[in-house]
């Protein structure tokens, strides 16, 4: 194959092992034309000579490919997309056979985020190896074998009040909702997992689901400010102690500072009294009426937690810039108890209470005259023993509707289901348990704090769970949580988390508009109409 500018290039595949990171083969040439637009495309970051993939990750329905990046040290995991559109003219995903040093498949990628060096690929053909070119087939990258998405360290922070890194990982096999063994584990830390004699490792002190909690080495943290500038950030796995031979973990985890307020103590003066953390994939079209209704309520700021979306969510986020969102690029397949913990402890510093909702779901405080604001204030003020506030959530049916209702979910649907689902929780991200464990949007908490059921009288969620068909179908193609059931999966059908009588295959049955309508109740439709309608032309702002 030739560069841009006529040279010749050979290479020879790559194998990424457990630990090793991919190295850097021949590639193409700084002034190489096609290079020279990747890396424009991709930003400065790859101004060097070469650009490689670190790790490639093959999740259920598209391939993650990680390449050389170098992560702000105090950034969230904010990120800027680019479409298939915009990347297509410039970029490539190339599959090789097994044993092949040609590209026989390039495909457009399905979308990238700039600023994690994250690039999304369609699904590569069994054993096939990838790589990353430009639009004329040159090759930017040696090529890889992906590595199962089910056996890897994906995220990690630092906290530093108790001077401890959280390790975020897929492969632990720790049962939900229960604390393990910390002394089977260890944290690894350093640059090149395949040399032990230049890794630090660490006890883990806590371990459940898929977090590990260690103390931070003194020489990571006397370093992380200049580790961070560097080339190549300390990097953090997890070790399994308990196998025959100790097990590391493949990781793209690189630990990052959480946030700290300015009174380690957990002064509130400065924090916005409510936030909310939600994890979504291609909801792009029901954000704008979800986040106004919510900061007409009270909520202060959003985290939105973007699980693969393609559906162009900044562009909308972009229009509604008097409200504070912060779209999170959360890549990780079926890890949404550990993108909740994740953002409860980057929460922490800015937050007095954080709930953690779906964006089909809407509080609503049905008492009239009132307000969140004085709900929160109750429990903060007379009450500081409650750290968690435990929601009721009504279900709502298609309410007749073959079709999205065009004035929005809270005013057209107005029927649903008598017997509550269980509930979501509002919490003091303050006083959740070290171990952060939480599943279905449920924290453990520190030992005395505890928890009250709200009286459904005083604030509910409305759940707008089974929409018109053509939107409830859409929740066919992948569910977020660890420890809920696909739809198509053949397990748990009996579930709440199920649509009852549906079974697993995504055809609309003869009588869905008239489904989940035991009770009409149009309390929050109302009350919408009466807050949001613009006098003048009549019309909701969605």
């Amino acid at each position: 194959m030739g560069t841009g500018n006529g040279a010749a290039v050979s290479f020879h595949p790559v194998l990424v092992t457990t630990w090793q990171q991919a190295p850097t083969l021949n590639s193409i040439s700084a002034t190489s034309g096609s290079a020279a637009d990747l890396r424009h495309l991709l930003g400065h970051q790859f101004l060097s000579s070469s650009l490689h993939i670190r790790l490639a990750i093959s999740s259920p329905d598209l391939l993650l490919l990680f390449l050389n990046h170098q992560p702000s040290q105090n950034s969230l995991i904010t990120s800027s997309t680019v479409t298939a559109n915009e990347a297509s003219p410039h970029l490539r995903c190339l599959y090789f056979p097994p044993s092949s040093s040609r590209s026989n498949l390039s495909l457009r990628p399905i979308s990238a985020d700039l600023s994690q060096g994250i690039l999304r690929c369609p699904l590569q053909p069994h054993g096939f190896l990838v790589s990353v070119g430009g639009g004329g087939g040159e090759i930017a990258a040696p090529p890889v074998l992906p590595w199962p998405w089910d056996s890897l360290a994906y995220e990690s922070l630092l906290d530093g009040r108790d001077n401890s890194t959280i390790v975020f990982a897929k492969g632990l096999n720790l049962r939900p909702g229960r604390l393990s063994d910390p002394s089977r584990y260890e944290c690894v830390f350093g640059w090149d997992f395949a040399r032990p004699r230049f890794l630090i490792t660490s006890n883990a002190l806590s371990a459940a689901q898929e977090i590990v909690r260690c103390r931070t080495p003194l020489s990571v943290l006397r370093r992380h400010s200049a580790v961070a500038a560097e080339e190549r950030p300390v990097m953090v796995s997890v070790k399994d102690r308990a196998r025959g031979v100790p097990h590391i973990l493949p990781s793209v985890a690189r630990p990052v500072l959480i946030p700290r307020d300015g009174a380690d103590g957990g002064e509130q003066e400065g924090k916005h009294q409510m936030c909310v953390c939600t994890m979504l994939r291609n909801q792009a079209r029901f954000l704008t009426e979800w986040i106004t209704y919510h900061g007409r309520i009270g909520v202060g700021r959003w985290f939105i937690y973007d699980n693969n979306s393609d559906d162009a969510i900044e562009e909308t986020l972009r229009g509604m810039p008097e409200y504070n969102v912060t779209r999170h690029a959360w890549p990780w397949v079926k890890a949404q108890e550990a993108g909740f913990a994740h953002c409860a402890l980057r929460a922490r510093a800015s937050c007095q209470w954080v709930a953690f909702i779906d964006v089909d779901e809407f509080l609503y405080l049905p008492s009239p005259g009132l307000s969140l604001q004085e709900v929160l204030s109750n429990y903060t003020t007379s009450f500081p023993q409650i750290a968690e506030l435990r929601t009721a959530c009504h279900t709502f049916g298609p309410s007749g509707h073959r079709v999205a209702p065009p004035e929005g979910v809270t005013v057209g649907y107005t029927c649903r289901t008598s017997a509550p689902e269980r509930h979501k929780s509002i919490v003091r991200p303050e006083a959740l348990s070290t171990s952060l464990i939480n599943v279905v949007h449920h924290f453990h908490l520190k030992e005395g704090f505890r928890y009250v059921n709200m009286d459904r009288a005083t604030m509910v969620i409305n759940h707008y769970k089974y929409q018109a068909w053509e939107v409830f179908k859409e929740k066919f193609y992948r569910r977020v949580a660890t420890y809920v059931a696909d739809w198509q999966d053949e397990e748990n059908v009996g579930s709440k988390d199920r649509a009852p009588g549906l079974g697993t295959k995504p055809v609309e049955p003869p009588n869905w508009p008239s489904r989940f309508c035991d009770v009409k109740d149009p309390g929050l439709r109302n009350r919408v109409l009466r807050i949001f309608t613009d006098p003048t032309t009549g019309q909701l702002p969605w």
